[in-house]
């Protein structure tokens, strides 16, 4: 999320961050003194100039005064506000000047005491009782204290505004990259006789290349299928719109059956769809597209070695537990959301063997314990473990163990004896 020239979330992970670790409140606002965010008591929630009848302007034009200070004075500054108490601040860069700022703020630099008997003297009693009990809600930081919290912030806010300054560069270097190999694409496409044919081995390349989690082959058959889309639309946008979300349905969907979380990447799909929808031109909506299809890949990348330990563990207690049931790979799929196919190559993966040569070893070693009884009957046993066919029984029982179950019984009882 985006605010004008700026990161908006990376200023507001960055004030959250420094109120939390510091206990000074702090906000984030423009240039021109709106609030965008606050942290903590800061100046937002500060009730002391309203209380004592001073207009909120005061306030922002004490903020705009600190910010330009804070230009001159290499990035950070420490101010008074109109009640007297203490603030700092540092600006956010744009992409040509600064155009926000964080403040951190209001705080008290001297005991509370004194503060009271120097700057509330000319109160009523009301008043100042009143005033006084909200500056319980004041932190107070000595004087040593503050000059290293500005630096703190400064320095906060400086590693913000170079990782925002690289975001928008790459975020252009990625625009320029997609769209040159597009329009490559596109003249390839221009001295073909007659227009060629939606390439569907092209896009069921593309689903694979999500699946294996490819992002550079999966960035440049999109970009193969986006040429495409736009040679034959002629480039009218909303035709273009429309083929552009069929891909990111299409996306969504691959990135769930290959591991990635639903409920995220739907969330993420929806809001790229948005994005597409409210996209002005072609290009934006070709870079939102292709932005996505990177994030669903590392939601893949995140999630596939959790999601298979945990969905594996399930699946083998489940067959420990219900071994005598009739289970099928649909419904162990189910069970831990995720597709058979999908689940079926994980299990081999993980275990080393297919889900149905797991079950049968899981039922051949409960019926070779259940063979150690004398009195129970094979065909007994065979159904016990959840085979409903003896002689089917008979021959998985030797093809693993290398005899008859009879024979096997035979083996150990007589080695018990």
């Amino acid at each position: 999320m985006k605010n004008e020239d700026f990161d908006l979330t990376l200023a507001k992970e960055c004030a959250a961050a420094f109120a939390g670790a510091t206990g000074l409140g702090c906000i984030v606002s423009h240039k021109s003194g709106g609030l965008l965010a606050e942290y903590g008591y800061g100046c937002a929630s500060c009730r002391l100039c309203h209380m004592v009848g001073r207009p909120q302007s005061q306030c922002i034009r004490a903020q705009n005064y600190s910010m330009a200070e804070a230009e001159r004075f290499g990035g950070k500054y420490i101010y008074y506000c109109p009640m007297g108490l203490t603030c700092f601040v540092s600006p956010i860069l744009g992409e040509v000047n600064s155009c926000a700022r964080i403040t951190a703020g209001p705080f008290l630099m001297v005991e509370r005491e004194d503060y009271i008997d120097c700057e509330l003297t000319a109160l009523s009693p009301e008043l100042r009782q009143a005033v006084i009990a909200e500056l319980e809600q004041v932190p107070v930081a000595t004087p040593n204290r503050v000059n290293q919290l500005s630096t703190l912030l400064f320095m906060a806010v400086g590693f913000m505004n170079k990782v925002s300054a690289s975001n928008r560069l790459l975020e252009t270097q990625s625009s320029d990259a997609i769209q040159g190999q597009i329009s490559s694409y596109i003249l390839h496409l221009k001295q073909e006789s007659m227009p060629p044919p939606y390439p569907m081995a092209a896009e069921k390349a593309f689903l694979k290349s999500i699946h294996q989690s490819d992002k550079a082959e999966a960035q440049h058959l999109l970009n193969e299928l986006l040429g495409h889309i736009l040679f034959v639309s002629g480039q009218q946008l909303e035709q273009v719109k429309s083929r552009i979300c069929e891909l990111l349905v299409l996306t969504g969907r691959a990135a769930i059956d290959a591991g990635a979380d639903a409920e995220s990447t739907l969330r993420l799909c929806h809001q790229s769809r948005m994005e597409i929808e409210a996209a002005g031109g072609i290009e934006e909506m070709c870079l939102s597209l292709s932005e996505t299809v990177n994030s669903l890949m590392d939601s893949i990348f995140r999630y596939s070695d959790v999601r298979h330990a945990q969905a594996i563990h399930l699946c083998m207690q489940y067959i420990e537990t219900h071994y005598y049931e009739k289970i099928t790979l649909d419904q162990l799929a189910e069970m831990v959301y995720l597709s058979p196919a999908y689940l079926s190559r994980i299990f081999k993966k993980e275990t080393g063997t297919t889900f149905n040569d797991y079950l049968i070893q899981v039922r051949i070693g409960k019926a070779k314990s259940l063979l150690h009884h004398k009195d129970l009957r094979v065909t007994d046993i065979a159904e016990a473990v959840g085979f409903d066919d003896q002689s089917y029984f008979t021959k998985v029982f030797r093809r693993i163990v290398g005899v008859t179950p009879l024979k096997y019984r035979q083996q150990v009882t007589h080695t018990e004896e």
